[in-house]
């Protein structure tokens, strides 16, 4: 096409993004701080194991999937390692409060039988609710990939409803209707805020069939890098951009840490928008509101993280997720600062490729709000001192002691461990606060958190999680509107479906 792309990040919004313009033709250059690529699919090495950074339970790679289809289209589904959860139960749920358990499973008509064998009076409700979600779903074209010429789409009053509104509409149980809502750490959800359409296009996802990555997420990443270089691209690592230039509203150039100028048709920025305005040398092109608006929306909260290396043969692996909770009446208090922490995480054995009966690592997800970390804040990785070290030790004691609760013999089946804090994710990522979902969505203020990924500099355009939606799903459908802006409206959307078709 002799148009060419400079990206700046290569997280999953990049590289997307990334791949699918050298597909089509378009020169491709990436751009990444770390040396290591793949944002929240970077694995790192600890004890002798692999363990992922962020992308822990992933949607979509079932058969028929969206993200499946986009990578057959990519041609990367002989290359990637996914094992699937088990039908019957995809995730646990443990409430301290009344040491209560919970089984969710696979499927429509499964998960309302699931979660009615606790709940039988609420069977009814169950399945009005998940008739709902998947309403709300299907209004979304894009999630379905399904080409459209509609530039304004009116969405149903539920859309937009606060998530606790939502649930509260259909379900009359107040603990079921808080079950309901235990995803909440996967898309930083707030009570009377986070909106109907973020919730539902969570659950949908994972009631139709979660899966994992096999051997490590970076599997992935190296997989969408291998897209971009052998279609003529390159991705630079370990040499982040440290100045952008502009003239007349336009891009001229980007200008690396180690004095590497890089220029091109189009740039793209794949990073958090807080940390791309201040690269701008001189007078920034943006519209100084357009900035002030992007530094006043809010961020989604962070999370503490365990990573645990366990002793060979001694604890049986998990084929799902699974979630501790410490009360009903708190599942929507995550994103409270200076609360009690911590109300509930996510914990995970992560599988092998060869996975066996037991695992060799366990993951363990603590959502926590930037006030636990605040008084460290201009500190940076491997600076931070002895008492930072001391608090992050007495964090992980905090969520063995309540693993313990489910496990008591858990200590005795630990190896090592490692931590990393919202410090931790800040810095790694380059996003504001650590948030581990991008920008919080606000039902009450819509248009405040969506970003559109055009900007107000001609040759700029957004990507990646700050965008749209979140996630490993929402992340590849931008990718997919941004890299339609230089190719075409449906343009991405006709060849995945022609591809489709033809198998």
């Amino acid at each position: 096409m002799e148009k060419s792309a400079v990206i700046i990040g290569a997280g999953l919004g990049g590289l997307f993004t990334g791949a699918i313009l050298a597909k089509e033709g378009v020169k491709v250059t990436v751009i990444e701080k770390n040396a290591t690529i793949g944002g929240g699919l970077q694995s790192f090495t600890r004890f002798g194991e692999v363990f992922d950074t962020g992308m822990h339970v992933i949607g979509g790679m079932q058969p028929g999937g969206n993200i499946r289809r986009i990578c057959k289209y990519l041609g990367i589904l002989d290359k990637i390692h996914i094992k699937d959860v088990d039908h019957d139960v995809i995730d646990t749920l443990y409430f301290a409060e009344d040491q209560a358990s919970y089984r969710i499973a696979q499927g429509r008509e499964a998960f309302v039988d699931s979660l009615a064998e606790s709940f039988p009076d609420q069977r009814e409700n169950l399945q009005r609710y998940v008739d709902a979600i998947y309403n709300i779903v299907g209004e979304l074209d894009l999630f379905y990939l399904r080409p459209s010429d509609e530039y304004v789409v009116m969405h149903s009053e539920e859309f937009i409803m606060a998530t606790n509104e939502f649930i509260a509409k259909y379900i009359t149980d107040e603990k079921l209707a808080a079950v309901l809502a235990y995803m909440n750490p996967l898309y930083g959800g707030r009570k009377d805020m986070t909106p109907a359409y973020i919730h539902s296009l969570i659950c949908v996802l994972y009631i139709n069939g979660p899966s994992r990555f096999a051997g490590g997420s970076y599997l992935f990443a190296e997989a969408l890098r291998d897209v971009i270089v052998e279609h003529g691209g390159q991705v630079v690592t370990n040499d982040g951009v440290q100045r952008i230039t502009s003239e007349n509203r336009l891009i001229t150039s980007v200008i690396t840490r180690k004095n590497r100028v890089f220029t091109a048709d189009y740039y793209i920025s794949a990073i958090h928008p807080c940390t791309l305005v201040k690269l701008f040398e001189g007078d920034s092109p943006l519209p100084k509101a357009y900035v002030n608006r992007l530094n006043d929306i809010p961020n989604s909260y962070s999370a503490f993280t365990l990573n645990i290396k366990l002793k060979p043969n001694r604890f049986r692996y998990i084929n799902h997720s699974a979630y501790y909770m410490s009360r009903y009446d708190e599942v929507w208090n995550f994103s409270r600062e200076n609360w009690r922490w911590p109300l509930g995480f996510l914990y995970m054995t992560p599988p092998d490729i060869d996975q066996g009966e037991f695992a060799s690592k366990m993951i363990i997800t603590a959502p926590m709000t930037w006030d636990k970390v605040k008084r460290w804040e201009e500190t940076y990785i491997g600076n931070r001192g002895k008492e930072y070290e001391e608090w992050k030790a007495q964090c992980a004691e905090e969520l063995l002691s309540r693993m313990e609760e489910i496990y008591p013999d858990l200590r005795d089946c630990i190896e090592d461990i490692n931590t990393a804090s919202p410090l931790t994710i800040r810095d790694w990522y380059a996003v504001k606060e650590g948030a581990m979902c991008g920008y919080s969505k606000d039902c009450n203020n819509i248009m405040l958190s969506q970003v559109p990924i055009v900007t107000k500099v001609k040759n700029l355009l957004l990507t990646g999680q700050n965008c749209n939606v979140h996630g490993f799903c929402g992340v590849p459908l931008t990718a997919i509107n941004t890299s339609e802006v230089i190719l075409g409206r449906n343009y991405v959307l006709d060849k995945i479906n022609l591809k489709e078709n033809d198998e």
